[in-house]
């Protein structure tokens, strides 16, 4: 199987890309171990079938793989029964499932993937698969892992520079934090082979809202503080988040939790590295950069949802390293050209 670029990107969905859809396949190879994530496989295969059934054509078909082949286990007893991973490759997109382990010795796969990349594949590794290829790899900074990884990379191998992307794609390789956000991928590689009108059907069909760009960060450290065993903390992080577009004073979530402005400043400084402001303006500015990738909401109006009723421009850039409005034209540039 050649390499073989798409014949109607760029058309309208009508008969006419149907037809030339039909003239073209596209095969995955999904390499998974023992322990692989689910939800991660079934967003692949069921987002593939589910584009099989509306454009009425068998476009993409999918093995599963493993090295020496055989029955693969899930966690919570789904088996897979998988051929090994071939020689020569002849597949047009490798995924690379991740499991519960990132140190499982499995998704050390570096000589599997220089072959897929050699022979032309586009290869996505997901979650604790991404995680392994960056700490294997001399890779270039910014690349996407689940947040739960990125700190075992600080930890482990002193890796500070993983983007907190969804994913990140550096023309033959898409490292991505997996689990939910692998919908949003296959759904990416749908719009980009075929049509946005055959992206948004599958997507509806699927029952998922948004179909979110991949640079849209994961969620922040505001979701994961739900794990400190805090109470006052976490109250006051969930207070944070009710309240984006209006933010409180500091003054009043005190006065809400019952304690003391630097009481709960020492709690900010001793589970999180911030102060309560930092930390307040980082959540709002986080969510305005998936609004400002997600949105057509103005720049303004961007600014006003995410409670920065002036200056919020510089703001942005001070934190992101690029103004609002040359981030809109950069991706506006990006999908013009894909």
């Amino acid at each position: 199987m050649g390499r073989r670029k798409c014949p109607f990107a760029g058309l309208n969905w009508t008969t006419t890309v149907v037809e030339q859809a039909s003239n073209t396949r596209w095969h995955i190879d999904i390499i998974l171990c023992d322990g692989f994530v689910l939800s991660e496989l079934a967003a692949i295969t069921d987002t593939l079938r589910i584009c099989n059934r509306t454009v009425a054509n068998h476009l993409f078909s999918w093995s599963f793989l493993a090295e020496g082949g055989g029955v693969r286990r899930n966690d919570c007893g789904v088996m897979v029964d998988t051929q090994t991973i071939p020689v020569t490759p002849s597949a047009d997109f490798l995924f690379v499932l991740g499991n519960s382990d990132p140190a499982n010795p499995a998704l050390s796969v570096a000589e599997v993937l220089r072959r897929y990349r050699f022979a032309g594949s586009k290869v996505y590794l997901l979650a604790e698969a991404a995680t392994r290829y960056i700490s294997e790899s001399d890779a270039e900074e910014g690349l996407s892992t689940h947040w739960e990884n990125s700190t075992i990379l600080q930890e482990q191998y002193g890796r500070f520079d993983t983007a907190g992307a969804l994913a990140s794609d550096n023309g033959s390789v898409v490292t991505s934090a997996g689990m939910e956000s692998t919908v949003d991928l296959v759904l990416s590689l749908i719009g980009q082979l075929l049509s946005a009108p055959v992206q948004m059907t599958v997507s509806n069909v699927l029952l998922h809202e948004t179909v979110r760009d991949l640079s849209t960060l994961q969620p922040s450290i505001a979701q994961q503080s739900s794990l400190t065993c805090d109470q006052d903390l976490d109250r006051c992080i969930r207070m944070m988040q009710e309240n984006i577009e209006d933010p409180l004073p500091i003054g009043d979530l005190v006065a809400r939790l019952g304690i003391s402005p630097r009481s709960l400043e020492r709690k900010f400084k001793a589970y999180l590295g911030k102060s309560p402001n930092t930390f307040y303006r980082e959540i709002r500015l986080h969510r305005a950069n998936n609004l400002l990738l997600n949105t057509t909401l103005s720049v303004g109006e961007v600014g006003m949802a995410c409670g920065f009723a002036n200056g919020f421009s510089g703001l942005y850039k001070s934190f992101f390293g690029v103004t609002p409005s040359s981030l809109r034209k950069t991706r506006r540039a990006g999908k013009n050209t894909g």
